[in-house]
């Protein structure tokens, strides 16, 4: 049995009465409520906390990514990921997960792959599909989700095992030269695991490529 730690580590000081009133819950609250001073100390606090998980025993650490939003800090969570590898010596560091369809597959490879170096081999990444604010925030037509989580995650295998340079022409990634020095420890490839919401679709996609399913 594993036992891992989770919070969506979000900005609590918007007034209750924004949130109450506002038909969208958390997302569509005007980020005017932000105090960066307050937006600061929460930041360093909830990495606190995750280091403290990890002296009272958990074995890993969970994070995950939203979008303007202030129901979740983790806007840009592999940067917290980054500073956890450095900053913790056991856990493992969980990623539940980056929206493939709204990044860029080949950045992504090189963050992640330092995030495991750094790490010495604890990353866990995870991918999802992203939520409706993922793709309005990132200007994503949503008819493609599915093909170009797909691709994407194809080509991300591709990135960490496919000997370099290459060059890869896709429906929706085109990239003249593929050559990453930043490779992850754990080989081929990191355990993945798939966060979602019962999507019959994507429990059946994570069962053909034997990836552990988070509902």
């Amino acid at each position: 049995m594993h036992i891992m730690s989770f919070s969506e580590r979000m900005y609590i000081h918007v007034p209750e009465d924004q949130i109450i009133n506002n038909q969208n819950s958390y997302f569509g609250i005007p980020n005017k409520y932000f105090d960066p001073q307050k937006g600061a100390l929460l930041m360093n606090e909830y990495l606190d906390e995750q280091v403290y998980a990890e002296e009272l025993g958990f074995d890993g650490v969970m994070l995950n990514e939203h979008h303007q939003t202030p129901f979740c800090g983790g806007s840009v969570m592999d940067v917290e990921a980054a500073i956890l590898a450095r900053i913790t010596k056991r856990v493992k560091i969980v990623l539940l997960g980056n929206p493939l369809p709204v990044a860029d597959p080949l950045r992504l490879a090189e963050e992640l792959a330092m995030i495991d170096l750094i790490s010495g081999g604890r990353l866990v990444p995870g991918w999802v599909r992203g939520a409706g604010s993922e793709q309005l925030a990132n200007n994503i037509n949503p008819a493609f989700n599915r093909e170009r989580f797909n691709e994407a995650h194809d080509f991300f295998i591709q990135a960490w095992t496919k000997p370099g340079p290459f060059r890869y022409e896709g429906k929706h990634y085109h990239y003249r030269y593929v050559n990453p020095w930043v490779l992850p420890v754990q080989k081929p490839v990191p355990q993945m695991w798939i966060p979602g919401l019962i999507s019959p679709e994507t429990v059946i996609w994570c069962a053909k490529h034997r990836y552990p399913y988070v509902a």
